[in-house]
């Protein structure tokens, strides 16, 4: 037993006896002279206010980015392209035609995929070299440097600087949601672990909404302000330069990797209150000790340890899954239905904002339900909900014109399809990422998680129209298919994590990798024994 539980069990069995002294009226001269002592209270279902504002701190400058590029760049189009076609027609005296204009323009949107996934590799690098506090903080510097080249662009009449800058914001976007996921998955108690990890895809969802409401024509999606749009990243890269430095780094990061044990105690003070960080850290001083000095692993390492193969296989099946999931296609459909609907085009736009508060709305939803209801039936309810909508787009889509009526059934099921994602999917998937592995892999876990879902996202991109012209609406038929296997999978293959320790989650798998590691042969001939347990 270490010293700090014993120290721990010690001062509850004083109490204990003080408490059962008092109850039979025993004389006790010391209790006399000072105050009978209270046992810690139960710890609260609700985030500490500097928990809270942690949160606030690492997800304004980490998935909001995310959120906030992917919409933001809707909304001036047809300015930006205009702008192409100027410059083009200064530089080489004539006019660019239509599909050479449609490739830069793909690829100023592009970009930002290609610079995400390199940023969620390097990210997991940085949050072990830096810390998890100290790689958010330095990433900002590429949102400024993303901020100066797009701003730029219209002064010097260089469109390349575009490209360059939506590189550069994808790579801080990708960085950002690897490092925010590790901090706060690492700073949140395991009863709050969930709620907390959901801080992702809140902002996320933020970002989303923030995107498009600043793109309104009324606000900056003006044409003589779309040089000043582009450049708006720079105000979370900015807020995140300035909340952060006031909290403290992971404690985790501390204890396990840094081994400094008294800024650990002070970080889990700060985040949980000098009462309630006791059972946190025996938590920590458990894995570190399981761990024994285990250094942070490269994300290569975690496809030949066999220990956690299934643990691996898992992130890659739902971070892929949720990508491949039809969201996508839920707001490609989106747009056409609402003007089959009979909404005005020019109010389009306002009703697409709604499509983004509803999914902000159920990832908040989600997360105060992921505490209660758990990780299992959130995602795999979440998944086996966008089946059955599919199959409902499928017949609406398909009988659009056959009554008035249908049309607002499509509204319906496209509002409920993402309500499904929000409230399991898009909420749960980042959760699982952080749970399901220990200190050491957790980096390289997250690395592999977010490259997995950059390149998912990156196919869709690249497919989905070759799928829609192939198929038309029969397209959820396939989303229906990849859904029904998703949850089948989550079922049979991942545990309930609610309110289990890191180590407690890892010995769940444990039966199912020793089972996979016996099958193969070591390499010397020998039966292969799972010693990571």
């Amino acid at each position: 037993m270490s010293h700090g539980l014993r120290l721990q069990s010690m001062v509850y069995s004083d109490i204990h006896d003080r408490l059962q002294r008092a109850a039979l009226r025993e004389p006790d001269s010391a209790m006399e002279k000072e105050p009978l002592l209270k046992a810690p209270e139960r710890p609260s279902r609700v985030p500490t206010k500097n928990l809270f504002l942690a949160a606030f701190a690492v997800g304004i400058g980490g998935s909001f980015q995310y959120g906030f590029n992917v919409s933001v760049i809707n909304a001036p189009t047809l300015y930006i392209q205009t702008f192409i076609n100027e410059t083009w027609e200064d530089r080489y005296q004539n006019t660019l035609d239509e599909n050479t204009l449609t490739l830069i323009w793909s690829i100023i949107v592009s970009i930002f995929t290609l610079g995400g996934l390199i940023g969620s590799n390097i990210g997991g690098a940085l949050a072990v070299k830096l810390g998890r506090k100290g790689a958010l903080l330095a990433n900002n510097s590429m949102a400024l440097l993303a901020m100066t080249f797009m701003g730029i662009a219209y002064p010097t009449g260089m469109f390349e600087f575009l490209i360059v800058g939506r590189f550069l914001i994808g790579v801080c976007a990708g960085t950002g949601i690897v490092v925010q996921s590790l901090y706060l998955g690492e700073i949140a108690p395991k009863h709050l672990r969930g709620s907390m990890a959901l801080g992702s895809s809140i902002f996320l969802t933020g970002g989303l909404v923030t995107g498009q409401i600043i793109g309104l024509r009324e606000l900056l999606g003006a044409e003589m302000y779309w040089p000043i749009l582009v450049c708006t990243s720079s105000v979370p890269a900015i807020a995140q330069l300035l909340i952060l430095p006031w909290f403290p780094e992971s404690p985790r990061y501390l204890l396990i990797d840094r081994n400094e044990e008294t800024k650990c105690i002070k970080a889990l003070k700060t985040f949980h209150g000098p009462v309630h960080y006791l059972p946190e850290l025996e938590d920590i001083k458990k894995e570190k000790y399981v761990l024994n000095g285990e250094k942070a692993k490269k994300a290569w390492e975690l496809f030949t340890d066999r220990s956690i193969r299934w643990q691996l296989i898992a992130i890659i099946v739902i971070t892929a899954g949720q990508q491949l999931s039809g969201i996508n296609a839920i707001y490609f459909y989106a747009t056409i239905i609402f003007t089959k609907a009979g909404i005005p085009e020019q109010n389009i736009p306002y009703v697409t904002i709604g499509t983004g508060a509803c999914e902000c709305i159920t990832a908040l939803t989600c997360g105060i339900l992921i505490e209660y209801a758990g990780r299992r039936i959130l995602i795999i309810g979440g998944y086996m909900l966008m089946a059955f909508w599919c199959i409902i787009l499928t017949v609406t889509l398909t009988f659009q014109d056959a009554s008035p009526l249908i049309p607002y059934l499509s509204m319906a099921a496209i509002f409920a399809f993402i309500l499904s994602f929000g409230l399991g999917p898009g909420g749960v998937t980042i959760t699982l990422i952080t749970e399901l592995f220990t200190q050491s892999a957790r980096p390289a876990a997250h690395t592999i998680g977010g490259s997995m879902g950059w390149i998912s996202f990156f196919v869709v991109g690249m497919l989905f129209p070759f799928i829609v012209n192939g198929l038309s609406q029969y397209c959820f038929l396939v989303f229906f298919v990849e859904c029904s296997l998703i949850a089948t999978f989550i079922y049979f293959i991942v545990p309930e994590t609610k309110n289990r320790s890191f180590l407690e989650i890892k010995e769940k798998f444990r039966n199912l990798n020793r089972k996979n590691s016996l099958l193969l042969p070591a390499q010397n001939g020998e039966t292969l024994v799972d010693t990571d347990f």
